[in-house]
């Protein structure tokens, strides 16, 4: 069962959202919020801790963007799906910038967010779009914006490049960053490679350490831009 956590300041809307993701199969809402101070003070106090939270970005007292980093900061283990009526290419970069896992577009259809929540569960991710176009898109801003990806807060949590990828990249490391641009889950990838889900998460863990990037995506952009990969493996 999936645990999800829905933090909206619209009432109407949040209600709603609750209704429709507890008719998902799998899936049960766990907890409700009218801004990001009030879940943070729900999550400090209960044991049941929601796998994903689906938090809006624009909210009064505390922002999505102020809970997203708290989350990131307090709660890693929590999933990050970013649902707003923002949907700019500038959006997406703060985003990412931010640590979340994903982002759901209001205007979308209500359908889709089944999909949304199975594909973050499942492979850590969600932007409505095939994950190559999501690396384009945010190194095509970064490019237009002149940041340098290796300085910026989404590849090295604001430190700079000389503290990340500390050790290198080991072969299977980038093979395993390689599987997830081919939309690998965990599963997948142990399968595919003989080893364990659990030994999958490991690699992960060590890879956004040596890269000091907050999120899988980050660590997959840093590796394209410092050659570990090229745009073929994400098959564009």
């Amino acid at each position: 069962m999936i645990k999800v956590a829905i933090v909206d300041d619209h009432q109407l809307f949040r209600k709603s959202l609750v209704l429709l993701v507890n008719s998902f199969k799998g899936v049960q809402v766990v907890s409700d919020s009218e801004n990001g101070k009030v879940f943070i003070e729900k999550l400090e106090k209960t044991e049941i801790k929601p796998d994903i939270v689906l938090l809006d970005i624009e909210m009064p007292e505390m922002d999505g963007y102020e809970t997203c980093i708290i989350l990131r900061r307090n709660f890693p283990e929590i999933k990050v799906l970013i649902v707003s009526q923002l949907t700019t290419k500038e959006s997406i970069h703060k985003i990412l910038e931010l640590g979340a896992h994903g982002y759901f577009t209001k205007n979308s259809d209500p359908g889709q967010l089944q999909q949304a929540i199975k594909s973050l569960e499942k492979t850590g991710y969600y932007f409505g779009m095939e994950l190559g176009s999501v690396i384009r898109e945010a190194l095509l801003w970064q490019n237009r914006s002149n940041i340098n990806v290796e300085e910026t807060e989404v590849e090295q949590g604001g430190q700079e490049a000389d503290k990340a990828d500390k050790n290198g990249l080991s072969e299977r490391e980038i093979e395993i960053i390689k599987m997830t641009c081919q939309e690998f889950s965990n599963a997948d990838i142990a399968k595919e490679l003989c080893i364990s889900a659990k030994t999958v998460e490991g690699h992960k863990k060590r890879i956004l350490d040596k890269t000091n990037t907050k999120n899988f995506i980050g660590a997959i952009i840093y590796a394209f831009r410092n050659n570990y990969l090229s745009m073929d493996d994400f098959g564009l």
